[in-house]
């Protein structure tokens, strides 16, 4: 008799839970006046052999991104260094260089949306 008592009781939670007007029920909302923001940014591989670094970026989307290097050097006394800006604009690949005099301690890349 428990077991029917128990059941009976799940039944109608979710005999009322199913009746209930769809609005009364919680739900995640997304604000319909928020804009998507397109998708943006070129995809950039970097390469260290010694002190040297390479960086190819490829932008498969509309909107010209202006990527540039940034190298950090290992040493102390070894300048830290930035490339030149470039704009890869769409379907692009392009080829970013660097080097410090000795070790490098990391590198990345870095974007600015330039529109289209």
């Amino acid at each position: 008799m428990r077991l029917y008592r128990s059941l009976a009781s799940v039944t109608v939670a979710v005999a009322v839970l199913l009746l209930l007007p769809y609005d009364a029920m919680p739900h995640a909302r997304v604000p319909a006046d928020e804009p998507t923001a397109a998708p943006f940014g070129a995809e950039c591989r970097t390469s260290i052999q010694g002190s040297r670094v390479v960086a190819h970026c490829h932008n498969p989307y509309v909107d010209t991104d202006r990527v540039q290097l940034h190298i950090e050097c290992d040493r102390w006394w070894d300048i830290d260094t930035d490339s030149a800006p470039v704009d890869a604009g769409p379907a692009m690949t392009v080829r970013l260089t660097g080097r410090c005099w000795k070790e490098v301690a990391s590198v990345w890349v870095s974007h600015q949306n330039r529109g289209s």
